[in-house]
């Protein structure tokens, strides 16, 4: 542990975890970035936005893919969580709410604001996809669109800085953002066989299902030291697992 923090590894894309070590530094945490995760925008016309009625991200990652492709910024917004509708409010786009949750809580917001009538909901997303946001929308009667605009690519290898930093055991806690991001940082730790080095190392998990995701590497379990989900879906909980979090952090 630093004097008065912890030593943390972000393993979120780098457009995300930069603004977010920023912060852990703030709160006095000595973070490191290992990005799971590369996006790739993928090249295309500008979205058909004349049946939209509002447009769905499930991640800022949506946001930044979509302004690559469009100034147009008249359409309503719903956002899964926080960071994404902060990054839809940055990119211009004045009608936004946030679901504050995870697929389920913005299919249930969408439920509430939209009307089915109204026109179709263009969910701009990657190339994979969490969660049936399509099918728990069309239940309620709404038409959904989804338009894939990035790919988002697993990391091939652990870089040499965090595999010698987990090997020495200077790591004192892990974030993990999402099951895919975590199924591929185990696989790079069996591959880089410091899978027991985890026994020292916390885990803390934005949702069960990145808990359960990161437990296990091809029915090998990891011994973490302890695995830590966040009470609630969002950035601010997660960080509320640190200690000191409660106490004025921001």
């Amino acid at each position: 542990m630093t004097e008065g923090g912890l030593r943390l590894l972000i393993t979120r894309p780098a457009e995300d975890a930069e603004p977010l070590a920023r912060r852990l530094r703030d709160l006095g945490h000595a973070p490191s970035v290992e990005p799971m995760l590369d996006m790739v925008w993928l090249d295309g016309p500008a979205p058909d936005l004349e049946d939209v009625q509002a447009l769905l991200f499930t991640s800022a990652n949506g946001v930044r893919a979509f302004v690559r492709r469009t100034d147009r910024r008249d359409r309503p917004v719903y956002a899964v969580g926080d960071a994404t509708a902060r990054a839809a409010r940055e990119a211009g786009f004045d009608s936004v709410e946030s679901a504050s949750g995870d697929v389920y809580a913005l299919a249930a917001l969408v439920g509430e604001r939209g009307r089915p009538e109204a026109g179709v909901l263009l969910h701009v997303a990657g190339t994979t996809v969490a969660g049936d946001l399509s099918g728990l929308l069309g239940s309620k009667g709404f038409a959904v669109r989804r338009e894939a605009m990035y790919e988002a690519r697993p990391s091939a290898v652990l870089g040499r800085e965090t595999a010698a930093a987990l090997a020495e055991g200077e790591i004192d806690a892990v974030l993990i953002f999402s099951p895919r991001t975590a199924r591929s940082f185990v696989r790079l730790l069996r591959g880089a066989g410091l899978l027991d080095r985890c026994r020292t190392v916390d885990v803390l998990c934005l949702s069960p299902a990145v808990a359960e995701a990161a437990r296990t590497c091809d029915a090998e379990q990891v011994p973490w030291k302890s695995v830590q989900v966040a009470e609630r879906p969002e950035q601010d909980s997660l960080l509320a697992l640190l200690p000191g979090r409660g106490r004025g952090g921001a």
